[in-house]
């Protein structure tokens, strides 16, 4: 194409060079150089035209693509969105599906009770072992009374018989306080435990359930926290019982302690009671016999 349009050109300016009288060829055809530059001005026209042309052809391509490669990444991302929700709809489904038959009954903390009243004085420890009201009372009622005085001859005895009335009644009076503690204790852990139980109850079915607002990120935070408080509440009531059964345990060691520190007393001072009333005593039925024979 640029060799035609150059030869167009040499021919037209070799034209335009020559005398006015030979313009004219013999086949009759007349060489006009002001046509000959505007046709070669068209040609140059239509030249750039095509390559623009050619031009927003290969942009097209390219256009076209890059629009393939948009619509395959839009593909793979439909796809994988996809799977999430698949995959998030059958997390929803699964604690149903996988967890509910292995869900074991519940174990509730039973209440007590009332199989007989003989004497009329065991209704308020069953009321307050299942509420943990009235603890001192009920336990009054169902023991045998405290007396609120020293026993007779305290103030006679020995300092050392002093010191073992007084251990035995500290032991007592100890003993009934540890006593009606657990009982207030257990009475209200067992009145708690339906109100518990209820909230344990309520947090499983939330767990369990298909409702997707109960599926959020936020709603799993939520039942994470209620299940952590609820253990937490619950070592507490453990940590509780272990602590009065401790309280227990220690005052039936006081007890034993008590009675092996008193039996020690008692041997250490053996010998004085025996050389000053047996020894005395035996002596005398020695000489008597003796005396008689």
């Amino acid at each position: 194409m640029k060799n035609l349009i150059l030869n167009a050109l040499a021919f037209g300016l070799a034209a335009s060079l020559q005398p006015a009288a030979h313009a004219q060829f013999g086949s009759g055809i007349v060489f006009d150089p002001t046509q000959a530059g505007h046709a070669v001005t068209q040609i140059e026209n239509e030249e750039r035209s095509i390559a623009n042309e050619a031009q927003q052809i290969e942009q097209g391509q390219q256009i076209f693509t890059n629009t393939v490669k948009i619509a395959t990444t839009a593909l793979q991302a439909y796809n994988v969105a996809k799977q999430q929700y698949e995959l998030a709809h059958q997390m929803i489904l699964a604690p149903r599906m996988l967890y509910a038959r292995l869900l074991s009954p519940t174990t509730d903390l039973m209440m007590l009770q009332q199989i007989s009243n003989t004497y009329g004085n065991s209704m308020g420890w069953l009321n307050s072992a299942n509420t943990g009201n009235g603890a001192a009372v009920a336990y009054q009622q169902v023991g045998v009374p405290r007396t609120t005085n020293v026993v007779p001859g305290y103030a006679s005895a020995s300092f050392a018989g002093q010191q073992q009335i007084a251990a035995q009644g500290a032991t007592i009076d100890i003993g009934d306080s540890v006593m009606t503690t657990n009982l207030q204790v257990l009475g209200t852990i067992r009145a708690n435990q339906a109100a518990r139980q209820s909230d344990i109850a309520n947090l499983e079915t939330a767990s369990q359930t298909q409702d997707p607002s109960q599926q959020t990120v936020m709603a799993t935070l939520q039942r994470i926290n209620q299940a952590l408080l609820l253990q937490l509440r619950t070592q507490q009531d453990a940590n509780q019982i272990n602590a009065d059964l401790a309280l227990q345990q220690m005052v039936a060691q006081k007890q034993q302690q008590d009675a092996m520190k008193s039996a020690f007393r008692d041997s250490a001072g053996y010998e004085s009671y025996y050389n000053a009333n047996i020894t005395t005593t035996s002596g005398g039925a020695a000489n008597l016999l003796t005396q008689s024979y």
